[in-house]
């Protein structure tokens, strides 16, 4: 786990999660339990606070970001796609930020809402529970099922399986010259 101290802000790490060797926590930042952070993620707690929930992914090259004496949150159950970058937001529980998105200053994704792949969440715009949005900036195309939910459930759950065994099964190997 690579989590820096910053200033006088340490991290803190919920139990049962797995952060990549890749990855940096640095200062003012909560992880909360059974959460997978992957290589490249950048969670930046140095002038704002970083709030994840339990259960989380954060998956690779993803940045979250918080302005001075400000506060980034991130519901539990929250899927974040690799390459998104949060700043300074709040995203709900059970979320949905696809690969490659943005949801800028002062945003707000709901409960179970969907943000697709390369949309941008622009400054203080809230998307309502249980709705995709898509596009630059985001606009809502619908709203999600239940069939949805189920689906993602899944796909949550093998996140948080990951966390779990990535420690015990990650290895490093040399290849052969």
């Amino acid at each position: 786990m690579v989590v820096y101290r910053f200033e006088d802000k340490i991290p803190k790490v919920g139990k049962g999660t797995y952060i990549s060797q890749s990855a940096d926590i640095i200062g003012d930042v909560i992880v909360g339990k059974q959460c997978y952070i992957g290589p490249g993620a950048r969670i930046r707690g140095d002038y704002g606070k970083i709030i994840i929930g339990d259960k989380t992914s954060v998956e690779e090259n993803c940045v979250l970001h918080a302005r001075p004496n400000e506060i980034c949150k991130v519901g539990s159950m929250v899927t974040v796609g690799h390459g998104s970058i949060l700043h300074n937001c709040t995203v709900k529980d059970y979320a949905i930020i696809g690969m490659g998105a943005i949801v800028s200053d002062y945003a707000v994704v709901g409960v179970w809402s969907v943000v697709g792949e390369g949309c941008v969440v622009k400054n203080n715009q809230v998307i309502e529970d249980h709705r995709v949005v898509v596009g630059v900036p985001a606009k809502v195309v619908g709203e999600v099922s239940e069939e949805y939910k189920r689906l993602w459930i899944h796909y949550k759950k093998i996140y948080v399986k990951l966390a779990r065994i990535y420690p015990k099964e990650l290895k490093s190997v040399q290849r052969a010259r």
